[in-house]
């Protein structure tokens, strides 16, 4: 025999529930101007492995469980430095990978002023994303004590094709 079961209402405010965590986001969409040319050697099978380029946008997350005496998460005046180190990285540069078995020729290219070689870890936009997230993720937290951590990077190639790299 099954006996109804009675299960009480909840109030909200009594739900225990895991720890509050605010979130911000900033882009730098595809006008910022952010256009450099990559070449991914390992695509052999497809035109990746040739250069070619894109106008790349940004897009990072920040987290905090505490917000600042402004009921900010971070305060996005505070990232001009990484715009400034956005625009040194990809803005009119050539990206390749420190294993690129061309990286030499690319090498000669920047020393003789046919283009402003970044030599990355590796290539691509997962790749990109990581890159970008380590150095993102540095400066936030310095710049906040480990107050605000950066939650996910976003690198996008063009409206079709992004990566996001999250740690």
């Amino acid at each position: 025999m099954n006996l109804p079961v009675s299960i009480p209402a909840l109030d909200p405010m009594e739900v225990p529930r895991a720890r509050e965590i605010y979130r911000s986001t900033k882009t730098y969409d595809h006008v910022e101007g952010l256009s450099c040319c990559f070449r991914q050697w390992r695509a052999t099978h497809s035109h990746c492995r040739l250069v070619h380029g894109y106008a790349l946008a940004f897009r990072f997350v920040f987290a905090t469980y505490e917000l600042d005496e402004r009921n900010w998460c971070f305060d996005f005046g505070g990232l001009k430095p990484v715009k400034a180190w956005l625009k040194s990285m990809f803005d009119h540069t050539m990206l390749v990978a420190e294993d690129d078995p061309e990286r030499e020729r690319f090498e000669q290219l920047n020393r003789d002023g046919l283009i402003d070689l970044r030599v990355l870890p590796a290539v691509g936009c997962e790749a990109t994303a990581k890159y970008v997230f380590d150095f993102v993720a540095t400066y936030v937290h310095e710049q906040t004590g480990g107050r605000v951590w950066l939650e996910s990077a976003e690198v996008s190639e063009h409206g079709g094709n992004s990566a996001i790299y999250a740690r």
